[in-house]
């Protein structure tokens, strides 16, 4: 595979990876420097707490085993077909590499650890990770991707 539909499965590549070595560095430096529960105040209402989630997200399906781990990777296929039928479709390279690189940082850790390692708080919202954030923005930008083609 060659020109645009090639380019475009690189750089998805490139950010997932880039995603997954972001989320894995930054939850070994937290697991290197904090305590479970320990809370490190930042920047007003930002926090640094060092949790473990052994549900999905905001410890929903606690103990939901191996489940927690095939499902991610049945939704990880179906983003791949999905942007397999037209991966030149604008953005949608960047919606696949966070959403994968995301979801591959958590994988890691359930399969490594049995549980998600989450470490920033916001308020009174549940901790979360860098994965997090990429899986929220990810599906965010492929939702939009698809909803600008169809104007």
């Amino acid at each position: 595979m060659t020109g645009p539909r090639a380019r475009a499965w690189g750089l998805a590549g490139a950010l997932t990876g880039l995603v997954l070595i972001l989320d894995q560095v930054a939850k070994a430096v937290v697991e290197a420097e904090l305590v479970p529960g320990e809370d490190v105040d930042v920047l007003g209402p930002l926090e640094l707490t060092l949790s473990h989630n052994t549900g999905v997200a905001f410890g929903l399906a606690s103990g939901g085993g191996a489940l927690l781990v095939a499902l991610p990777i049945l939704a990880l296929v179906a983003v791949g077909v999905v942007f397999s039928r037209d991966p030149t479709r604008r953005g949608m390279w960047v919606a696949v590499g966070l959403l994968a690189g995301g979801a591959l940082g958590n994988l890691v850790d359930r399969v490594r650890a049995d549980a998600v390692t989450d470490y920033i708080q916001v308020g009174s919202w549940p901790a979360f990770n860098v994965a997090d954030i990429a899986v929220t923005a990810g599906v965010l930008l492929f939702a939009l991707a698809y909803l600008r083609e169809s104007r």
